[in-house]
């Protein structure tokens, strides 16, 4: 999924730090795997090509279920509802891949408003860093990147201190089907070590494919992975996206979305945050629909 974009105060580099928790032979194992699996998405979204860069933005003020459920009901119009009150996150990481490129992309999206950081700020979020790059996994890299795990512990160390939202996992789920000796949830933990028990919302996975690294079987080991590590993290919601996206949201690579979803998309994920971090404390419940 080789989109790039990046909305950030300065580009995540420098991140450098120890690497807790994971094997450097397992890191090796899943370059292997993402250079197997980003030949493949290239076939997927070659036409994405190309990177854009972008100051912070500054304050102007189921399908599936996360866990093996049935299917939500149609939730096209969250959306356009009547924004909720407000989060208790006034500054926001957002990290993401391809999935989240097009959020930010005045191609997909040429209104301002419509767009993620505008959706953030609307809901209360007052600083907002975004770094959205096509291809994206927590340990695999393409050439010229930075994967997840880097740009949080960048971020974080220097100093930035507020609520994250992952966006990401359809690489990684698609990196260790391909091969990668680097488990699901170790990716997850890799994470979650990054930001140091701060307020953390993940955004869960889904696409149209039957088969295939990114097959919605994958996805949904990984959303089932998700689940499975806030057992062990108080500070981690899960955002249930694929409880509620549609069909008709997808191009016809059954990964990437339309303008419209991609709008429908940014507008959902910011009221995610609002339930799961609201005004008045945090959600007591794991997963937020």
């Amino acid at each position: 999924m080789p989109w790039r974009t990046s909305l950030t105060s300065k580009s995540s580099t420098g991140a450098g730090g120890s690497r807790r928790g994971l094997k450097r032979a397992g890191i090796v194992a899943g370059l292997v795997a993402i250079l197997v699996v980003s030949l493949v998405s290239a076939a997927f979204a070659g036409v994405f090509s190309g990177s854009a860069h972008a100051a912070a933005a500054t304050p102007a003020r189921a399908r599936h279920a996360a866990t093996p459920a049935r299917r939500a009901s149609s939730r096209a119009g969250t959306a356009a509802s009547p924004r909720e009150s407000g989060t208790s996150c006034t500054s926001v990481a957002h990290i993401g891949d391809s999935t989240s490129v097009g959020m930010v992309s005045p191609t997909w999206l040429p209104n301002p408003a419509q767009r993620l950081a505008a959706q953030y700020r609307d809901v209360g979020v007052r600083h907002v860093q975004i770094d959205a790059s096509g291809g994206r996994s927590i340990v695999e890299e393409m050439p010229d990147q930075l994967n997840g795990y880097k740009v949080a512990s960048a971020w974080y160390q220097a100093g930035f201190r507020g609520c994250w939202v992952f966006a990401l996992g359809t690489n990684d789920t698609a990196n260790v089907a391909a091969g990668s000796n680097v488990g699901l949830l170790a990716r997850i933990q890799e994470m979650m070590a990054a930001v140091h028990g701060e307020p953390v919302m993940w955004v869960n996975t889904q696409t149209d494919l039957t088969s295939g690294p990114w097959s919605e079987a994958n996805m949904q080991l990984w959303n089932n992975a998700l689940v499975q590590a806030a057992r062990q993290y108080p500070n981690m919601r899960i955002f249930n996206w694929a409880g509620m996206v549609q069909p008709g949201w997808h191009l016809s690579d059954g990964i990437h979305y339309t303008s419209a979803g991609y709008a429908i998309r940014a507008a959902a994920i910011a009221q995610a945050l609002v339930r799961a971090f609201p005004a008045g404390g945090h959600s007591a419940s794991v997963i937020v629909n």
